[in-house]
C-alpha cells in the first residue's frame, strides 16, 4: 500500500498516533498529545473521537482489548508508524532545507 497518500498528516493528527504509541483512550490521548506539544495542541472532548474514528477507518490505529468495558483503547498500527516515519523523513528534509536557505539570506 502506497501510505506517501496520506501525507502531510496534521499536527494533531501527528501527535495522536504517537501518543498512542502506549495504549490509550481518549482522555489520555488529550492529556497526552497537550503535554507533547507543551500546550500548543489541544484537543476537544468532542474533536478526539472524530480523530480516532477517521484513524480506525485508515487504519492508521487499532482497538486494543481493555479489561475496563468503559473505555475503548487504542493504539497505533504498523501503517501508522509507518506513515509517522514517513513524515519524519519529509520534515526532516524540509527542515534541512530551511536551515540552508536562512543561511543563504542572511
Amino acid at each position: 500500500m502506497n501510505l506517501n497518500k496520506y501525507l502531510p498528516l496534521t499536527e494533531t493528527t501527528f501527535y495522536v498516533l504517537l501518543a498512542l504509541l502506549e495504549p490509550g483512550h481518549g482522555y489520555v490521548v488529550m492529556t497526552k498529545v497537550e503535554e507533547l506539544s507543551k500546550g500548543s495542541v489541544r484537543i476537544a472532548a468532542g474533536t478526539i473521537y472524530g480523530i480516532i474514528e477517521n484513524l480506525l477507518t485508515l487504519k492508521m490505529i487499532k482497538s486494543v482489548p481493555s479489561t475496563d468495558k468503559r473505555r475503548k483503547i487504542y493504539q497505533t498500527t504498523s501503517d501508522g508508524l509507518e506513515v509517522m516515519a514517513l513524515e519524519i523523513d519529509r520534515l526532516t528534509k524540509l527542515t534541512a532545507l530551511a536551515v540552508k536557505m536562512k543561511e543563504a539570506i542572511k
